[in-house]
């Protein structure tokens, strides 16, 4: 150890240490777990979550059923017979050829099987001007849009013959090929944007080709280590493409701050006119500390979606903590190696027109400064002021309606499979997406339970929950009958859920429900719409309360301060809040949708609300333990505590609004994708965080540190005995005594 240095405590600051000297050892350990993380996950494979693992409640009953006895369910598909202007009626034998035609013409594909017509069926609608000719795709369910298209194009050529008809098809396979041609290139190409605009912004940001790859690389060689690990985890946590397309935002959100907040810092020191060794030092004990409490706090906000019983969200979550652990380590150990070995080097490739500030250590922002200034002038008119706007903006939130978006909401009218879907709809209520009753019985053609099927059929429509036609389909040998009851309410889930309450509730206990023995789950889109639903409600509190409770202690145990870990839980939730009412008011109620072209589709996606709180509370973690680290060290440094606050701040702007802009940038890009929950998921993400880095960060934090003052360090005597997880002492710098002590917490 050098002269005059002193020693340092902590992980960070011991493993950036470490990494600066065995330069080649860190990198070379790096790239060798990437590269090791990618091999054994490509060799183990990817596990995909099951259909039955998906859902608790009778949605997963009756697929766990269907998946015991071995049935795969085919994917169904329906052509829509139409009279345009209503002269032909089914009866009609210009309507007849051309259900014949259809039939015929699908048939002849090769493709289909049990083909069924309208007329035997009596999928005819009460006006007579629609039918159903109703078919099932051969082969696997999940890869039979893949060999739709012969059939969707014998469709379209017996529509071409019969110009006085509507003719389409609609069905899971046509909806699995029309979705993955339109949308698959729109995922592929936001993906692909994130990572030029993220280098971009760190171009505008440094000013320099090396420092702004340095963060890139690092979240891309964390993102390719994660998805390896991914394919290992998935044999203990099955995964989704869901879950790789939230581990990619997320990684590469933490990856750029992370490597960001360590880089600006080392180039902070040696603009002071430190020498490159204590520069990196002082990076590692500082920011390498505050990312590695950034870090842990995301980590445990995303392993609440541990408890939520939901197959897709415990997958993000996973995949989500492993990309930000894996983030946050390659920041504190292989980064230091990297900046000791590139030297000044890191400023090759200067960009002529973005020239940085001279090293004259002076890196604080003039916007800033005075946003500060008068902040700190009047905190109680700053938290007044910043505190109503929030809450004002978060109003619309107390009457958020969630619900799982119908095909019409999630893309509106810009496909035309859409408009099939909804004249279906129309003209067969609930027709295109069908309650499914799963039927298993000892001997499934027992004359009692033959009866009470039957029953069950007459008094599905005698009810009011169906209008018919209800179908029922036998499978001898499996013992097993699936029963197709089309709900009245159709694509209005709440009128279709009145139904399906009235099925579960009324119709199925006094006819299945009688006999010993069976067992009657009723699962569909509607079904598992309310399940998903049931179970996320109930999932709230518990992950709500372990998120909340983790980041309190951690920001306790960090900060050494009961008032910092009170504030930073308040001030998150703020801004959760807000984001939740920006959600409600633009896409609920369409207030300013087609700013960001979006439209009001009367509810929000209901996976959304927890997803956001989860991911926010712990990415608003990533600023706060930031901003409030540099204030807390201005502090240990002596300064008075409304002087800390604002050098705190001032210095940490430049860096905080780099990353909020890159964050906000590679949500945005999600927030233009066609489907309405995706742009839900962009829209909300990127308003949080801008919030979080603007009025949270630069307005209500400052404030109100300033009104609590010296209690801002507030430590009960009692709570002196928990673990101390405080900053890092700073080497180079011969701290007093009073400096490594940090200030003394008032005490009761």
């Amino acid at each position: 150890m050098a002269k005059g240095q002193t020693r340092v405590r902590g992980f960070a600051a011991r493993a950036g240490g470490w990494s600066a000297r065995h330069r080649w050892a860190a990198v070379g350990i790096w790239v060798l777990f990437v590269v090791l993380a990618m091999g054994l996950g490509s060799a183990a494979g990817m596990v995909e979550v099951k259909e039955s693992d998906q859902l608790k409640g009778e949605t997963h009953t009756a697929a766990k059923i269907v998946e015991d006895v071995g049935i795969e369910e085919p994917a169904g598909e329906t052509v829509l017979i139409q009279s345009k202007d209503g002269s032909v009626k089914a009866t009609d034998s210009e309507f007849r050829a051309a259900v014949d035609a259809v039939m015929k013409a699908v048939d002849a594909t090769g493709e289909v099987t049990d083909v069924r017509s309208p007329y035997d069926t009596k999928t005819i609608s009460e006006d007579g001007r629609s039918a159903l000719v109703q078919f099932d795709m051969r082969g696997a369910s999940d890869t039979a849009g893949e060999r739709v298209e012969p059939v969707l194009n014998a469709v379209e050529k017996v529509q071409r013959d019969n110009a006085s008809l509507r003719i389409e098809e609609i069905g899971g396979a046509s909806m699995m090929k029309t979705f993955d041609d339109a949308f698959g290139d729109d995922f592929k190409q936001a993906e692909y944007s994130a990572v030029p605009v993220a280098l971009g912004i760190l171009l505008i940001a440094f000013g320099a080709l090396v420092a702004a790859l340095l963060p890139v690389l690092l979240a891309v060689t964390a993102i390719m280590a994660t998805m390896g690990l991914m394919g290992i985890a998935s044999h203990v946590q099955p995964m989704g493409e869901s879950a790789s397309s939230v581990m990619l935002l997320v990684g590469m959100a933490v990856g750029v701050d992370y490597c960001l907040f360590y880089l600006r810092r080392e180039r902070e020191e040696r603009a002071a006119g430190r020498d490159p060794q204590t520069a990196l030092a002082i990076a590692a004990a500082t920011s390498g500390r505050a990312i590695v409490v950034s870090g842990v706090t995301v980590c445990v906000a995303m392993a609440g979606m541990l408890f939520t019983g939901l197959a897709e969200f415990e997958a993000m979550g996973l995949a989500s903590l492993m990309a930000v652990a894996v983030a946050m380590v390659g920041s504190v150990t292989v980064l230091p190696a990297v900046l000791s070995l590139l030297g000044e080097r890191v400023e090759k490739g200067r960009i002529p027109f973005l020239r940085r500030k001279q090293a004259d250590g002076n890196t604080e922002s003039r916007f800033w400064t005075a946003v500060l200034k008068g902040v700190l002038a009047k905190p109680v008119v700053s938290v007044v002021v910043a505190t109503g706007a929030l809450l004002a903006v978060a109003a619309p939130a107390v009457g958020m309606k969630t619900q799982n978006l119908t095909l019409d909401q999630e893309f509106g009218d810009s496909l035309p499979i859409v408009q099939t879907y909804s004249r279906v709809n129309d003209a067969f209520p609930g027709g295109s997406d069908p309650a499914e009753v799963v039927v298993k019985a000892d001997d499934i053609n027992a004359p009692e339970v033959k009866a009470a099927l039957a029953d069950f059929r007459a008094q599905a429509v005698s009810s009011g929950a169906s209008r018919g036609p209800v179908e029922i389909k036998l499978h001898d040998a499996q013992n097993i009958a699936f029963v197709y009851v089309p709900l009245v309410g159709g694509s209005d889930l709440d009128k279709a859920g009145e139904s399906l309450d009235t099925l579960r509730d009324e119709v199925r206990p006094a006819t299945l429900g009688k006999v010993d023995g069976v067992q009657a789950p009723i699962t569909g889109q509607v079904a598992g719409s309310n399940d998903f639903n049931d179970q996320l409600v109930g999932a709230v509190v518990p992950v709500f309360v372990f998120v909340v409770l983790f980041a309190f202690l951690l920001m306790l145990l960090s900060f050494r301060s009961l008032t910092v870990a009170i504030t930073s839980i308040v001030l998150n939730l703020l801004s959760v809040g807000a984001a939740y009412g920006i959600l409600v008011a633009v896409f609920q109620h369409g207030w300013g949708a087609s700013l960001v072209g979006a439209e009001g589709v009367g509810a929000i996606v209901s996976w959304l609300p927890l997803f956001l709180f989860v991911i926010l509370f712990g990415l608003s973690m990533d600023y706060h333990v930031f901003v409030v680290s540099r204030i807390r060290e201005a502090r240990l440094r002596g300064r008075s505590t409304n002087e800390a606050i604002a050098h705190g701040v001032v210095t940490t702007a430049g860096v905080v609004t780099s990353a909020a802009v890159i964050m906000v940038a590679v949500f945005g890009i999600f927030g233009t994708l066609s489907m309405q929950s995706m742009k839900q998921m962009g829209v909300g993400l990127a308003a949080a965080v801008l919030i979080d880095a603007t009025i949270i960060r630069g307005v209500l934090l400052p404030a109100v540190m300033a009104l609590l003052g010296e209690r801002n360090w507030y430590l009960p005597k009692w709570m002196n005995r928990l673990p101390d997880l405080s900053h890092d002492e700073l080497p180079g710098d011969a701290p007093s005594e009073q400096d490594v002590r940090g200030p003394e917490p008032v005490k009761v």
